[in-house]
């Protein structure tokens, strides 16, 4: 059966029919109703919910419940998330799962509290300091906050690293039907790297501090082959009247949803339009958007930016065909005739 929820509300069901244990988190809009609705949800079934201090003590929190084997969350906006960069290295470094969620905000700065889709380079290039990925997956509606959400933890524990979940105001805020399907997880296997007390066996180890002559780089080349077996296995997207097409859009979140429109519209217009929707922002879909890409198939990106995505969209074409970038920031939206505009006028 299907009930209405808002889209916060979803992701924080996905997290719990996953088996969350642990959740830490601060308040800021509009991701608000995340850790409103688990202050009371986490409490009725006996888990752990603490309002931090702040957020770089709520990524913190989850790097400690993390590393003890539970599955730990936290939640924020963009000026939140920045915060928790450090922490978020730390996890990358240590190779700890975790699920950290990003509900965008318009920026730079403390900006608006609109949606937005302004934190793409700092979510897929990496964020804090240091080389590493975290695995990126964008959902475009509520029914996704829900089934990507359930599915992270899997994710972060087989590859052990920390996934995000970079979503919108939009996406966050708005209501729909979602069918909460999932069985809920409550048997984990118990991890051989995890810290919960010696007895009876070696002691264990899990550090990003690694002075020995030799021993950091190792470390990066090993975390290096660990992003190239995700690349190789977990990359996600969405195709839509690609077949034909003699211009794709490529769009994600919010922006895919205005875009799907956008094609429909198009097509009643005489105009071949199609759509590929990245469901993971890394891995990126590079070959599949390579694969189509053709002299005679010109692309059109649309974000809620200034053009970030663009830049792996234009690396993923690798000069076979041309493309054009039609995006507003600062909680702007595009139009499905916006987008009609611009497919007649300049593609």
């Amino acid at each position: 059966m299907k009930k209405l929820a808002k889209g916060n509300i979803a992701l924080c069901e996905g997290a719990i029919a996953a088996g969350l244990q642990c959740y830490f988190g601060y308040p800021i809009t509009p991701q608000n109703e995340v850790p409103s609705y688990l202050s009371r949800k986490m409490i009725e079934l006996g888990k752990v919910f603490i309002q931090a201090e702040s957020e770089i003590a709520a990524a913190n929190m989850v790097l400690g419940a993390a590393v003890t084997g539970k599955r730990a969350m936290t939640s924020s906006s963009s000026p939140g998330i920045s915060l928790k960069q450090e922490a978020i290295s730390y996890m990358a470094g240590m190779e700890v799962p975790a699920l950290i969620v990003n509900v965008q905000r318009g920026g730079p700065g403390l900006g608006n509290i609109a949606g937005s889709q302004s934190d793409y380079f700092q979510a897929v290039k990496g964020g804090g300091h240091g080389d590493y990925k975290v695995i990126v997956t964008s959902p475009n509606c509520v029914q996704e906050m829900y089934e990507m959400a359930y599915n992270a933890f899997d994710l972060a524990e087989n590859y052990r690293t920390p996934v995000m979940i970079l979503a919108d105001g939009i996406v966050g805020q708005m209501m729909e039907p979602v069918d909460f399907n999932k069985p809920d997880k409550k048997d984990f296997v118990e991890q051989d790297w995890i810290l919960n007390g010696a007895k009876n066996r070696e002691s264990r180890s899990v550090k990003s501090l690694l002075m020995k002559d030799g021993a950091l780089e190792q470390h990066n080349i090993q975390l290096q082959e660990k992003y190239k077996k995700i690349t190789e296995n977990e990359v996600r997207y969405e195709s839509y009247l690609t077949e034909d097409a003699n211009i794709i859009m490529v769009a994600y979140g919010i922006s895919s949803r205005i875009a799907k429109s956008a094609v429909k519209l198009a097509r009643k217009n005489g105009i071949k339009a199609g759509l590929l929707r990245p469901k993971t922002l890394w891995p990126f879909p590079s070959d599949a958007i390579n694969s189509i890409a053709k002299p005679d198939v010109k692309f059109l990106v649309v974000e809620l930016n200034h053009g970030q995505m663009l830049e792996d969209v234009k690396l993923a074409v690798n000069g076979k065909t041309n493309i054009k970038f039609l995006g507003k920031a600062g909680g702007g939206l595009v139009t499905e005739q916006g987008i009609l505009k611009k497919l007649q006028n300049e593609m």
